[in-house]
């Protein structure tokens, strides 16, 4: 298991995923988890779905299951901060949900931070001419996306250094 720094640490992510291979960004919210994906040369992060949060069991094997669809190498999971860089209210879920996450994945995971994704995603949607229904079913995925996408170009400047 990662020490808890490693977590935060796209160096070491970036170590133990290679050169190639797909990614998966999860936004877990309370209600859904918002699932992106990437391309095997992470140059892009596409919206996958959004998973309807049952019992963690049943979400974990969703994502097994399109883990294993996909053959993904790793996983980037959004970390609510602050606006002023300190962990938000939610950061403990979303660490209690990576931890119960690897008691059913084996793969590289890193924490991203994901302050405005939904923000961000959501003007996307609407500047793509998405109707409110219409976003408010593509966001959570549309925010993953974002996170994702995010951490591929650190990913990059990390190899091309």
């Amino acid at each position: 298991m990662a020490a808890p720094e490693q977590l935060f640490d796209a160096h070491v992510f970036a170590a133990a995923i290679g050169g190639s291979g797909t990614l998966l960004g999860l936004d877990p919210g309370t209600k859904t988890i918002g699932v992106a994906i990437s391309d095997v040369d992470r140059t892009l992060a596409s919206p996958l779905t959004t998973i309807r949060r049952s019992k963690f069991h049943r979400d974990a094997g969703t994502l097994v299951d399109i883990i294993a669809r996909e053959v993904v190498c790793g996983l980037v999971i959004g970390m609510p901060f602050n606006m002023d860089g300190t962990a938000g209210p939610r950061a403990q879920s979303v660490r209690a949900f990576r931890r119960a996450l690897a008691e059913y994945i084996d793969l590289p995971m890193l924490f991203w931070d994901e302050r405005l994704s939904s923000d961000v995603a959501s003007e996307t949607l609407r500047d793509a001419g998405k109707t409110n229904r219409q976003r408010e079913a593509m966001i959570d995925a549309a925010a993953a996306a974002h996170i994702l996408g995010d951490c591929l170009v650190h990913l990059r400047d990390i190899t091309n250094q």
